[in-house]
C-alpha cells in the first residue's frame, strides 16, 4: 500500500506531539512493509531558514539526497521525507500526490486550515484519512476557536475520521455527526523505557509554557514554592509575553527541547500538565508515566484517558472563549479564567515531601503506562487502512448551531470592523518584542500578509500584518489610506524605543512614507531610513482622480501581469475567494491614494526597483529624491515588480549596505 501523508508542520526534526507522533506512525507503516512518502514543511520558509534546516538534519546524521528549489528530500526509517523550506507547500504536496499515486492519504489537525486537506480531497482514488489529534483545530464543537460550517464538510467527505482518544471521536460524534472512531495512533519510539523518576532530581517540568497549555497554574506554582526548581521549555505555543513571564521568575529555568525525552525527564521530579483546553490525549503525559516520572494533570478532554488511572488529575477552569485572531506563534489567543490554585499547591507540596508516597506514584505511574504500551502498535491503525474503501465518512450531522459562515454580510461586517478596532499592537507587528538590535519595519504589497522575516546583520526584521489578511482574516481591511495611517501610527507608538527603518513594497512603500509624515505629526521619532521598493514617487499621485474600478476578471488578469502571485492560486477558485477581499481593498486604498503636500523628510530615502517593472520605471524611482533633504540613492535590480524573490541575494546585500550607513 502506498501512504502519502500531508504534514503543514514539522516533521523531522520536530518536538510537537502531533508531529512527533505522526512521524512515527508513518515509520511503523513503513516498518511493516508499506510504500510511504511525506509532505512536509519547515517552521517558518526562507533562504536562511532553508540552510538552517540543512544544519539541523546535518547535526542528526541525516543527508539529504537533495535540497534543489526549496524541496529538502531525504530518507529516515523507510520513509522518503520532502520538506518544502521555499512556501510552495500546495503545490508540491499537489505534485506529489500526482506522481506518486498513493492508496491512502493522511492528514491531520496539524493542518488547522486545511490546506493540504483540501487538495487531498480532490484525488479521485487515493482514500483521505483524517487524524482529529486536537479538538481546538477541529471547526466545530465547544472546543474550536474558529467555526466554520465549510471546514466541518471538508472533514465529513473524508473517507475515514481517527480520534487519537475516545474522547476525541466522541467529540466528533456527537458535535458534527461525523462517524469517527477511536483508534491508538500516537505510538511511542521502540526502545526499553528506562526508570527516570527519582524524589531527588531537579525541576518541577513544564513542557510547551503558552495560554491554552495552562502557564497561569505553572506560573503560579512557582510564586508558590519559590525555593524549587522549575524548568519550562518554549515549543511551537510560547510566545514573547511567555518567555518574559518565565524569566521574570529567579526559580524557573528555560531548557531547549530535546530530541532525546529521556534527556528531559532524567531531570524532572514532577511533570505538570495543566491544560486550560481540551487536550485530546497528551503525549507527554505517557512517555513520563512509562519512565515512572509522577505527573500532575488537568481533568479535561482526553486527559484522563492518558493518566489511565494514576492519581493526580486535578481541577482546572477550562478556556471557554477564543479571541477571533491568532498571536504571533499562530495559536488562538484564548480568554483564560482566573485558576484555583490549592488543590495544585497541595499535591505538589504532597510529591515534594513525602518520599515515600512520590515512590508509590512513581510506582502506579510506571505499571499502568507499560500496561498500555505493550497493546500499543501500528497493527490496529493498519487494518483500518486495509478494510476500507473510498467513501464518505459521515452520518446525519446534528442540528446546525450559528456561525461565523452563517451571519449575515450586515453582521459580518460589524463583526470584522469590531475586531479591527480592539485588535493589540502584537497583532500589527508580530515578532516586534523587546529587541536589542534596531527594528526595520516591512509593510507588504497590496493584498500581501506578514510574509517571513527577514535574516538581517545587525537588525530585526519586523513583518508587518494589516487586517485581513492571515490570522487577521476576520477582520475589516482599510479601504482608505488616511485611517489605515493613523491606526499604524497607534499602534507602533510602544516599538519605537529603540532606532528603527521603514521598507516598504509597491503600495506598502507609500503606507511606509504617510506613515513617517504622520510620526512627524505627532512629533514621534523618525525612522532613519525610509527604503521605497517597487513604487512611483508619490507626487505622481498629485492632484490623482480616482479611476472606476476595474472588474473582477480585468482585476485578476492585472494580478497576473504583474507575477507576484502564482498561477496556480491564481486559477484556484476556492483560493481566490479567500485572498480576494484583501487584494481588492488594497487597490482601492492605493487608487483613491491622492498625495497632500507636505515639506520633505529629514531622514535619507532609498527607492528600490526591478529593471523589468512594466509599471515602475526609473524616473518614477527618481522621484523620491524630492521627498527627502538627506541622502538618497536608487538600486535597480534584475526582475521585475516582485524582484524580491528573483533578486533575493543582491536585494538582501544591498538593504544591509543601505542600513549600515
Amino acid at each position: 500500500m502506498r501512504i502519502l501523508l500531508a504534514q503543514n508542520s514539522l516533521y523531522y526534526p520536530a518536538h510537537g506531539g502531533g508531529d512527533k507522533s505522526n512521524r512515527l506512525l508513518v515509520e511503523a507503516l513503513a516498518a511493516r512493509g508499506h510504500e510511504c512518502r511525506v509532505v512536509a514543511r519547515i517552521g517558518v520558509f526562507g533562504d536562511a531558514e532553508h540552510t538552517q534546516y540543512l544544519e539541523a538534519l546535518a547535526a542528526r546524521g541525516v543527508t539529504p539526497q537533495s535540497s534543489a528549489n526549496g524541496v529538502v528530500l531525504f530518507e529516515r526509517a523507510g520513509v522518503q521525507v520532502q520538506v518544502v523550506t521555499n512556501g510552495n507547500l500546495r503545490a508540491h504536496f499537489a505534485a506529489q500526490a500526482e506522481a506518486f499515486a498513493p492508496d491512502v492519504i493522511l492528514v491531520s489537525t496539524d493542518d488547522p486550515a486545511q490546506l493540504l486537506l483540501a487538495f487531498a480531497l480532490r484525488d479521485a482514488k487515493a482514500r483521505v484519512v483524517y487524524l482529529a489529534r486536537a479538538t481546538l483545530a477541529l471547526p466545530f464543537g465547544p472546543d474550536c476557536a474558529f467555526p466554520s460550517q465549510a471546514k466541518t464538510e471538508r472533514i465529513r467527505a473524508c473517507d475515514a475520521v481517527v480520534g487519537v482518544s475516545q474522547y476525541g471521536a466522541d467529540y466528533i460524534r456527537k458535535f458534527a455527526g461525523i462517524d469517527a472512531v477511536h483508534v491508538p495512533i500516537s505510538l511511542m519510539e521502540p526502545e526499553d523505557w528506562p526508570l527516570l523518576g527519582r524524589f531527588e532530581n531537579e525541576f518541577v517540568t513544564f513542557v510547551n509554557p503558552c495560554a491554552v497549555k495552562g502557564i497561569a497554574v505553572f506560573l503560579a506554582l512557582a510564586d508558590a514554592f519559590p525555593e524549587t526548581a522549575f524548568a519550562a521549555v518554549p515549543t511551537w505555543g510560547t510566545n514573547q509575553q511567555d518567555r518574559a513571564a518565565l524569566q521574570a521568575r529567579p526559580n524557573v529555568r528555560l531548557l531547549a527541547p530535546v530530541d532525546d525525552i529521556n534527556l528531559l525527564l532524567a531531570r524532572t521530579r514532577v511533570l505538570l500538565v495543566p491544560s486550560l483546553w481540551a487536550e485530546a490525549r497528551s503525549r507527554m503525559i505517557l512517555e513520563a508515566l512509562l519512565r515512572g516520572v509522577p505527573v500532575m494533570a488537568a481533568n479535561v478532554g482526553g486527559i484522563s484517558e492518558a493518566m489511565m488511572g494514576v492519581p493526580y488529575l486535578l481541577p482546572v477552569r477550562p478556556i471557554e472563549h477564543y479571541q477571533m485572531r491568532l498571536d504571533e506563534q499562530m495559536v488562538p489567543v484564548a480568554e483564560v479564567p482566573a485558576q484555583e490554585i490549592a488543590p495544585w499547591r497541595q499535591s505538589l507540596a504532597r510529591l515534594l515531601t513525602d518520599r515515600p508516597h512520590y515512590q508509590e506514584i512513581a510506582r502506579q505511574s510506571r505499571r499502568a503506562a507499560l500496561e498500555y504500551a505493550r497493546e500499543l502498535h501500528a497493527g490496529h491503525f493498519e487494518k483500518l487502512l486495509l478494510g476500507g474503501k473510498k467513501h464518505a465518512a459521515q452520518v446525519q450531522p446534528p442540528p446546525s448551531r450559528p456561525t461565523l459562515d452563517t451571519l449575515s454580510p450586515e453582521k459580518r461586517k460589524l463583526l470584522a470592523l469590531r475586531l479591527r478596532k480592539q485588535a493589540p499592537p502584537a497583532a500589527w507587528f508580530p515578532n516586534a518584542g523587546p529587541s536589542p538590535t534596531p527594528r526595520l519595519f516591512c509593510f507588504p504589497h497590496a493584498g500581501g500578509g506578514a510574509g517571513q522575516p527577514l535574516a538581517l546583520t545587525g537588525w530585526t526584521a519586523i513583518p508587518i500584518r494589516l487586517p485581513g489578511r492571515e490570522s487577521r482574516l476576520a477582520e475589516a481591511p482599510f479601504e482608505r489610506m488616511g485611517p489605515l495611517v493613523a491606526a499604524l501610527a497607534d499602534n507602533i507608538a510602544c516599538f519605537l524605543d529603540r532606532p528603527f527603518a521603514f521598507f516598504g513594497h509597491s503600495m506598502g512603500a507609500v503606507v511606509a512614507f504617510e506613515l513617517a509624515r504622520e510620526l512627524r505629526r505627532r512629533s514621534r521619532p523618525l525612522p532613519i531610513m525610509l527604503i521605497a521598493s517597487g513604487a512611483r514617487a508619490p507626487q505622481f499621485r498629485r492632484h490623482h482622480v480616482p479611476p472606476p474600478a476595474p472588474s473582477r476578471d480585468a482585476f485578476v488578469e492585472e494580478l497576473r501581469r504583474l507575477q507576484g502571485i502564482p498561477a496556480e492560486v491564481l486559477d484556484d477558485p476556492a483560493l481566490m475567494r479567500a485572498i480576494l477581499p484583501a487584494l481588492q481593498a488594497d487597490a482601492t486604498l492605493y487608487r483613491n491614494y491622492i498625495y497632500a503636500e507636505d515639506a520633505p523628510l529629514p531622514i535619507p530615502l532609498r527607492a528600490y526597483g526591478g529593471a523589468e517593472d512594466p509599471n515602475v520605471r526609473r524616473e518614477h524611482l527618481d522621484g523620491w529624491a524630492g521627498q527627502t533633504t538627506a541622502s538618497f540613492a536608487v538600486r535597480v535590480f534584475p526582475g521585475g515588480h516582485f524582484y524580491l524573490t528573483t533578486a533575493r541575494e543582491p536585494w538582501v546585500q544591498a538593504l544591509e549596505k543601505d542600513l549600515a550607513c
